[in-house]
């Protein structure tokens, strides 16, 4: 408005400021409609949540109970689980991208399991290291 106020055309402080002259002549209409608050810019929230932050609460607690609680065969979550939870739970319908995204705000990160054989036996495998593997290591 500045510009506008010194006598610059609305093409000229369109080129100025890098935008089209449709823009300039927008804000010019706001300003004058509703003065310098008009030109505020208002964020756009998103799309409403389909979860509340009570049912996103109540989702974490039903997580942490694990996945075999919910009749899953391992204790692994997966997104189609977690999405499958939700539906049943709460009727919502998420498709795995928006479970992650929902995960995401409520401050979850994608976590692997290591894999490791249930016979594993720690001190073996660390005895074998010592007496074993410098043997078969390939030397420089």
């Amino acid at each position: 408005m500045a510009l506008l106020k010194q006598g610059h055309s609305g093409s000229q402080v369109a080129r100025m400021l890098g935008v089209t002259s449709g823009a300039v002549s927008q804000w010019k209409k706001a300003y004058l409609w509703g003065g310098a608050g008009a030109l505020r810019a208002i964020p756009h929230p998103g799309p409403t949540p389909k979860l509340t932050e009570a049912q996103q609460r109540r989702l974490e607690r039903l997580l942490l109970k694990g996945a075999r609680w919910h009749g899953f065969a391992t204790e692994l979550w997966t997104l189609p689980r977690i999405a499958e939870v939700i539906l049943t739970r709460f009727g919502v319908v998420y498709e795995p991208s928006g479970v992650w995204r929902l995960l995401r705000r409520m401050g979850w990160s994608s976590q692997k399991p290591e894999r490791r054989a249930r016979e594993r036996d720690d001190a073996e495998v660390a005895w074998w290291r010592r007496r074993d593997w410098p043997h078969i290591k390939k030397r420089p």
